[in-house]
C-alpha cells in the first residue's frame, strides 16, 4: 500500500512511498487539511543521497507505531531540498535559530499557517547520548500544540518575526547553513559597533584570508578539525587572493588541500570523483555519497590550480574527475544527474571498500601486493575491517621504495586500477538521483567548458555543448527558467541560483566557443535575475522570484553553503557581462550588491568566499579579448588553438568575446568587437585592459607573449589602439 508520494517525480519522495506514514507532498492540501483539522504539521526535509535521512526511515517512518502516532497527531509533509531550497532555506533557519545546529534530515514541527514552533534534525528511535526518542519528541510537539496553544502561537510570531529580520543584509541571516551539506559558523557573532557597510577594499579582502588561514590546517591542508569539508568556494577565493598580491602562503595552502584530498579516501581512486565530505581530518573515511556540485567546483578549482602552476597531478585530478561524471552520471540527452548514493547492499561505503584477499584475487600474486603497498590495503583495514583506497606515501618516494621510476610505477598502477575498477562493476551499484538540476547543471557545464579550453580537450566542449542545448530547450520556456528536469518533463519555477549559475555557465560557453547564442541566453538570464528577484527599495536579492509561492517569509541567504549561494553567482555574472560589454548598469548593481554584504564579509569570510572571489574583480584592471575567427575551413582549428592558448594562463578577470567576420552584427551589442577586423583573413586575436588594446596577433606564439606581459603587469605597448 503506497501513499501520495507515489505520484511524485521526486527520487527523494518516491523512496517514502511505501511508509506507513500518511505523507503529503508539500503544497495546499497539506495546509488545508491542517487548517480544518486544526493539526500542526510535521515537515521532514531530506534529499535521495543523505545517508542519515536513510537511517531516521528505517528506523522511524517505517515503524508502524511511530507511523500511526504521526497520521494521528500531524499532517506530514516530505520535502527534497534539492527541488525546493526554498522550504528548505526558510525552515532549516528557523531549526538553526532553535537549537544552534542544523542537518539533514531536518525535522520541523509548524502551526498550520507554516511557522515553526519546534524542530531538529535526526532523531534516534530510543534515546541516547542526550538525544530523546523520536516518538518522545512526537509526543512533546503534540502536546505542545494541543495544551499551550498560546504559548506556541507567540513562540512562532517570534520566530516568524526572527526570520524576518534575518533575511536582511548584516542581521543573523547571514549566518552559514550547517549539517551534511556545509561546514558550521553559525557561533560567529556579529561585532558590536561595527561600521555598517565597511567598504569592499584590499584591506577586508586581506582581512577576509588572514581569518581563514587562522582556521587552516597546516598538516592535512583544509579547515578546521573534524568533519572536514571541501569547501572549494573558499579556496578559490585563496586563490584570487594569491593572484592579486603573489602571497606564496595562500597558494601553498590551497595546493596542500588539493593534493591531501587527491591522495585522501575521499577521492575514489577507481571510478573518479570526489565524495561529499570527510569524517575525519586527514580524507580518509568520506561520507560516501557523490554530489555532482562537489566534482563541479572541485575539478574547477584544480583546473586552476593547474592553470596557476603546471603541476600535472591537479591536471590528472581534473581529467579523472570529469571522465567520471561523463561516465556515470550523464543523461543520454546531455544533463547531468544530481548524485550517487553512500549505500549498498543497505551499508553505507560496501560498494567502495576492499579486503586484501579481495584485490589479490584480481590483480594476482605479483601486482596485489604492490597495490597494497601503495593504497594502503591491510588485513586490519581502515573502515569497518575493511578498506578505504588511499595514497598515505609520497608517489615519488613509493617508486623509488620499488625500485623503478615514477613513469613506470604510474603506468602499472594504472593497469591495475582499471581491472579493480572492472570487477568493482559487479558490485551491487549505490543508487543513482537521475533528476536533472539546473543550477547544479550550470557549475558543472561551466568546468566542462573551461577545462575543454584549458587542456585542449573537444569531449568536455562537446558535453558542455550538448548539457546546455538541453537544458535551455527544454527548461528556458516563454522567458522563465524552470529547476528540474525528470523523464523529460521540466517543473518547478528556477530560483536565483538556477538563473545566476547558467548564466555564468553560459557566458563561459560563449568564451570557449565564440558562439553568439551563448552571450545572448546569458545577458537574457542576468536581465531575469533583476527583473525576478531584486528588490530595488532594499538593494538586495532574494533567492525565490517575485512571483513565486508565499512562504512564511521570502527566503533570502547570501552565504555560501557546499555551493556557491545565489546572490554572489548573480553578482559574479553582473560582474563579467558588464565588464565584457561595457555595461555601467551592471557593474553598479554589482558593486552595490557587495557593498550590502560587507558586514558579513568582514566578519564571516568562511560563508562569503565566492562574493570574495568575486570581489576581487572590483577596483582591479581587467583583462579584455576580442577574436575575429572564421568558423569553417583552415581559419577553424588555428582559432582553436588561439582559444585554447588563451585560456591556459590563470587570468580570473579575463572576459572574452568574439564573432566571425561574416557574421552579421550580433544580437547584443558588444563595443569591444566595434572596428574589429580579421587580418588577413586569418583569426585574430586582441587583448586589452580597460578597452586600451594591445596590436593584434594571429599566432599563438604572439598571443602567449602577449599574455605573459599582461601576467607580468605591462602596459599595452606602441602597437595599442583607442578604445572603441
Amino acid at each position: 500500500m503506497t501513499n501520495r508520494l507515489a505520484q511524485e517525480a521526486s527520487p527523494y519522495l518516491l523512496q517514502h512511498k511505501d511508509n506507513p506514514v500518511d505523507w503529503y507532498p508539500w503544497g495546499q492540501e497539506a495546509f488545508r487539511k491542517a487548517r480544518e483539522e486544526d493539526r500542526p504539521i510535521l515537515l521532514s526535509i531530506g534529499y535521495s543521497s543523505c545517508h542519515w535521512c536513510h537511517v531516521m526511515e528505517r528506523e522511524s517512518f517505517d515503524d508502524r507505531q511511530v507511523a500511526e502516532f504521526m497520521n494521528a497527531a500531524f499532517v506530514n509533509v516530505k520535502v527534497d531540498r534539492e527541488e525546493r531550497p526554498d522550504v528548505d532555506s526558510v525552515y532549516m533557519k528557523a531549526v538553526q535559530a532553535m537549537t544552534g545546529h542544523g542537518g539533514w534530515p531536518l525535522t520541523a514541527f509548524l502551526t498550520p499557517d507554516g511557522t515553526p514552533y519546534y524542530g531538529g534534525t535526526y532523531f534516534p528511535p530510543q534515546p541516547r547520548h542526550g538525544m530523546p526518542s523520536f516518538l518522545q519528541v512526537l509526543d512533546a510537539a503534540s502536546q505542545a500544540y494541543r495544551n499551550r496553544k498560546d504559548e506556541v502561537e507567540k513562540a512562532a510570531a517570534e520566530m516568524r518575526d526572527l526570520l524576518e529580520r534575518a533575511s536582511r543584509p548584516g542581521r543573523s541571516g547571514t549566518a552559514p547553513n550547517v549539517g551534511e551539506g556545509s561546514p558550521s559558523e553559525a557561533d560567529a557573532a556579529a561585532g558590536e559597533g561595527a561600521p555598517a557597510t565597511p567598504p569592499v577594499d584590499d584591506h577586508l579582502l586581506n582581512q577576509a584570508a588572514a581569518s581563514l588561514m587562522a582556521r587552516f590546517d597546516p598538516v592535512h591542508g583544509g579547515f578546521g578539525s573534524a568533519p572536514k569539508f571541501p569547501q572549494p568556494v573558499t579556496l578559490a577565493f585563496l586563490l584570487r587572493r594569491h593572484h592579486a598580491t603573489g602571497r606564496k602562503d595562500l597558494l601553498d595552502a590551497v595546493l596542500l588541500t588539493l593534493r591531501k584530498m587527491a591522495r585522501g579516501g575521499i577521492r575514489d581512486h577507481l571510478g573518479g570523483g570526489f565524495h561529499r565530505y570527510s569524517v575525519d581530518a586527514r580524507w580518509l573515511v568520506p561520507h560516501f555519497e557523490k554530489m555532482l556540485y562537489d566534482n563541479a567546483l572541485l575539478a574547477g578549482l584544480c583546473l586552476e590550480a593547474y592553470q596557476l602552476t603546471g603541476d600535472e597531478e591537479m591536471r590528472r585530478v581534473v581529467e579523472d574527475t570529469l571522465d567520471y561524471v561523463l561516465t556515470d552520471l550523464q543523461d543520454p540527452d546531455g544533463g547531468f544527474y544530481s548524485a550517487r548514493d553512500a549505500d549498498s547492499e543497505g551499508e553505507e561505503g560496501t560498494f567502495y571498500v576492499w579486503t586484501p584477499d579481495q584485490v589479490d584475487r584480481v590483480l594476482g600474486e605479483e601486482d596485489g601486493p604492490l597495490f597494497r603497498r601503495v593504497y594502503d590495503v591491510s588485513p586490519a583495514g581502515n573502515f569497518e575491517g575493511k578498506n578505504i583506497l588511499h595514497l598515505p606515501h609520497d608517489p615519488d618516494a613509493l617508486a623509488r621504495q620499488e625500485g623503478m621510476a615514477r613513469e613506470e610505477l604510474d603506468q602499472r598502477l594504472a593497469g591495475m586500477r582499471k581491472k579493480l575498477e572492472e570487477a568493482r562493476r559487479e558490485r551491487e551499484h549505490p543508487f543513482r538521483d537521475e533528476k536533472i538540476l539546473t543550477g547544479w547543471n550550470g557549475l558543472m557545464i561551466r568546468t566542462l567548458a573551461e577545462a575543454g579550453a584549458v587542456l585542449n580537450r573537444d569531449d568536455y566542449r562537446d558535453a558542455a555543448l550538448k548539457a546546455a542545448g538541453t537544458l535551455t530547450d527544454a527548461l528556458w520556456k516563454d522567458g522563465r527558467l524552470l529547476r528540474v528536469l525528470k523523464d523529460g518533463e521540466g517543473r518547478i519555477h528556477g530560483f536565483l541560483e538556477d538563473y545566476a549559475a547558467l548564466g555564468n555557465a553560459l557566458l563561459t560557453l560563449h568564451e570557449t566557443t565564440l558562439e553568439p547564442r551563448w552571450l545572448q541566453l546569458s545577458v537574457e538570464m542576468a536581465e531575469k535575475v533583476l527583473e525576478l528577484f531584486l528588490d530595488e527599495e532594499e538593494g538586495i536579492l532574494f533567492d525565490s522570484p517575485s512571483d513565486g509561492e508565499a512562504l512564511v517569509v521570502r527566503p533570502r541567504d547570501p552565504t555560501d553553503t557546499a555551493t556557491p549561494s545565489g546572490n554572489s553567482l548573480a553578482v559574479e555574472l553582473l560582474l563579467r557581462l558588464g565588464a565584457l560589454l561595457d555595461r555601467s548598469r551592471y557593474r553598479e548593481r554589482a558593486d552595490a550588491l557587495i557593498r550590502a554584504e560587507s558586514e558579513g564579509l568582514r566578519r564571516l569570510a568562511g560563508g562569503f568566499g565566492w562574493l570574495l572571489a568575486a570581489a576581487e574583480r572590483l577596483g582591479r584592471p581587467g583583462v579584455e579579448v576580442a577574436v575575429m575567427a572564421p568558423r569553417t575551413g583552415d581559419g577553424a582549428e588555428r582559432t582553436r588553438e588561439l582559444i585554447h592558448t588563451l585560456h591556459r594562463p590563470f587570468l580570473p578577470n579575463k572576459v572574452v568575446t568574439g564573432q566571425a567576420p561574416e557574421d552579421e552584427a550580433p544580437a547584443v551589442p558588444t563595443p569591444l568587437l566595434k572596428g574589429r577586423e580579421a587580418r588577413n583573413g586569418q583569426p585574430t586575436v586582441y587583448v586589452c585592459q580597460g578597452y586600451s588594446c594591445r596590436a593584434p596577433v594571429t599566432e599563438p606564439e604572439e598571443l602567449e607573449r602577449t599574455l605573459h606581459e599582461v601576467l607580468a603587469g605591462g602596459e599595452p605597448g606602441g602597437g595599442s589602439v583607442a578604445r572603441g
